[in-house]
Formats: C-alpha cells, sequence, structure tokens
C-alpha cells in the first residue's frame, strides 16, 4: 500500500496530491493541508504566546505539553477544513518538521506523524524547518525560482541562503549571537513592553523618529556576510541608563528598528554583489515586520527582484512544511519510521 502510494504521487509529476503538514519546533502548533504544489486547502496555527509571555520568552517544558494537548485536535480540525473525509484514501504524505528547533517540541510533532502514518499507511518525510521558511515564498509566488537568495529571519535564527536549486542550499552567513528576533524581544523586555517583543516595537517604532538615537549598525562596511545584535541590544541598555526617564520609547523604537534593519537589508545587499544573484526572498517571523519589508521592497529600485510572503506565512506553520515536504518527494527523498528528530540539523541534506 506505502509503495502504491509513492507511486502515485511521483505519477502525478508537478500535479496535485494532498499533504498534510505538521509543525511543532518552537512553541506553535500549525498544522495544514497544502493541495501541492501551492494551493493550502486549510492551515491552522495554536499559539502558546500568552503562556509564555509572563516568563518573558518560551519555556520548553511548557510548550511540549502544550503541544500534545493541541496536535490531535488540530490534525482532525484541519482534515475537517481541507474536506478530507478519508485520510487512508485521500492524503498522499505526511510532512513534519524534523528539526531545528526545541527537542521535546519537535518529538510531539515527530510522534503525531509517525502514529498517522503507520496508522493511514501514508509516507512520511521529514522536513528542515528553515527549508519550511524558504517553501513559505515558494508557496506565495509560483514564479519565484531558483537562484535565489533568501533571508531567514526569526527569533531563532538570522541567515542568509544561496538557493541554487531545490534542495541545493549554500550558506552564505548567519548571526555570531543573537538572532534579530530575539533581539527585539530583549529590548522589548529592557524596556518593559512584553514579550513578544517583534509587534510592539514595530507599532511604537512607526510612531517614532528612527534618527532621534544614534545606534550602532552592527558589523557595518566588513565584507562578510554575517549578522551581530548583541552589541545593539547592550547599546539600547546603555542609553536607557543615560536617558532615564526622559527617553522617548517611540524614537527609541524606532532607532533600534532602523539599526537592526539596516544591518539585514546591507548583508542582503552585499550577498547579491557577492553572488551577483538578483533575486531575494524573506522568510521568518521577523520578514513580518512593516520597515524591513518597506526596506526589501524598496530594492526593486536598483534591478533586485524581490519576493516576499504574506504575514499569516511568515511565522511557523503546516503549510510550509508541507510544501518543502511534498519537493523533497519529488526530489527523491525518503524517510520511514526510524526518522528522529534533530534539534540542531543543518539546512542543507
Amino acid at each position: 500500500m506505502r509503495h502504491l502510494r509513492e507511486l502515485q504521487l511521483r505519477m502525478r509529476g508537478c500535479g496535485s496530491g494532498l499533504v498534510l503538514g505538521i509543525e511543532s519546533s518552537c512553541d506553535d502548533t500549525g498544522v495544514a493541508v497544502l493541495e501541492a504544489p501551492r494551493r493550502i486547502r486549510s492551515s491552522l496555527v495554536m499559539s502558546q504566546v500568552e503562556e509564555h509571555a509572563p516568563h518573558g520568552g518560551v519555556v520548553p517544558e511548557l510548550a511540549s505539553r502544550r503541544h500534545q494537548e493541541a496536535v490531535v485536535g488540530l490534525v482532525r480540525r484541519c482534515l475537517a477544513e481541507a474536506g478530507v473525509l478519508n485520510p487512508m484514501r485521500e492524503l498522499s504524505l505526511i510532512a513534519v518538521t524534523a528539526g531545528p528547533g526545541l527537542m521535546g517540541s519537535l518529538l510531539v510533532g515527530l510522534m503525531a506523524a509517525k502514529g498517522l502514518s503507520q496508522g493511514w499507511e501514508v509516507p512520511m518525510i521529514g522536513v528542515n524547518h528553515m527549508e519550511g521558511h524558504v517553501f513559505a515564498n515558494v508557496i506565495a509566488h509560483e514564479d519565484l525560482e531558483p537562484p535565489f537568495l533568501c533571508l531567514v529571519v526569526s527569533g531563532g535564527h538570522t541567515e542568509i541562503q544561496l538557493v541554487r536549486s531545490f534542495g541545493d542550499y549554500r550558506f552564505l552567513g548567519g548571526t555570531r549571537d543573537d538572532a534579530a528576533g530575539e533581539a527585539y524581544d530583549k529590548v522589548a523586555k529592557l524596556l518593559g513592553l512584553g514579550y513578544p517583543g517583534g509587534p510592539v516595537i514595530d507599532r511604537l517604532a512607526a510612531q517614532g523618529d528612527p534618527r532621534r538615537y544614534q545606534l550602532p549598525v552592527p558589523l557595518r562596511g566588513t565584507s562578510d556576510v554575517e549578522f551581530s545584535f548583541s552589541g545593539l541590544k547592550t547599546a539600547v541598555l546603555w542609553l536607557v541608563r543615560k536617558e532615564g526617564d526622559s527617553i522617548s520609547l517611540p524614537d527609541l523604537c524606532a532607532s533600534f528598528q532602523r539599526s537592526a534593519v539596516d544591518s539585514l537589508v546591507e548583508k542582503l545587499e552585499l550577498a547579491v554583489q557577492l553572488t551577483g544573484v538578483k533575486t531575494v526572498a524573506a522568510s521568518g517571523g521577523v520578514a513580518a515586520n512593516s520597515e524591513l519589508r518597506r526596506r526589501l521592497l524598496g530594492l526593486s529600485d536598483r534591478g533586485i527582484r524581490v519576493f516576499l510572503p504574506p504575514r499569516d506565512l511568515c511565522t511557523d506553520n503546516g503549510a510550509m512544511i508541507a510544501a518543502a515536504g511534498w519537493w523533497a518527494f519529488m526530489r527523491g527523498i525518503r524517510d520511514d519510521l526510524t526518522l528522529r528528530a534533530d534539534p540542531s540539523w543543518e539546512m542543507a541534506r
């Protein structure tokens, strides 16, 4: 039965096949049904933000417990919304995040996928979370084709990948320390703005003067594609101590955001210069940031094609995992019940 399904999916070529995607790498439980390669039949995400907010960040043990409570119900709801009445007959593939991420969270999604795969006799494939973010753009843009550069920027990752072809990636550079989203969260905590920090800083920045406070742009002028945000975070700390109660929160948020976005955009431009690839994409939670999106879209004035996913595909979701899994399956990649979670899984495989 399993081999028959593999043959059926391969025979569909670039046509459609229903893929169930499961994402649980951190604190969002995402489940989606994708009519491959790009039509999202249903996509549901259970956020744990309210539960982690009092702690100022994600508590791994709490996250894994919440995934356990949510995943089966989300699968049922997602299948119902997608009109899938008989998963054993209608699904062609189950794709699940196998890394990188929090070990406990990954295991919940992976074990759920294994159980469903075995029970329904549907092939299963493990997906790299970072590759999933790349495919958020592939879902959204039919005309996006390799080669292109992808800036993956989130709370846990900040890096630039050269997508030479789907499945063939070259890591150009990443952060030395904090990820950009992590810096947003830490600055927000320092300013008493709550968690997560990205959306609130973005909102306040829209009301502020980005030139009010002169903050450093990390690694500006260096010849390497790399990032560092710990120094920018420390600069905000010293500014707050110096200015005290006289500091303007909107101006500070705008100034911080200007420096962070300058770093991201300038290093992406450097990657364009070094590779000669003039098609770029961005993905990950920070790709929903309004200033980053504005600045990236501005690169089109320099002859660079820019692709951004809709905001609901920037954050973790099951649809991007389903898409990445389907394309990997079509490349001939196979997994079975021996698949293990790898919290440090590198993107290329």
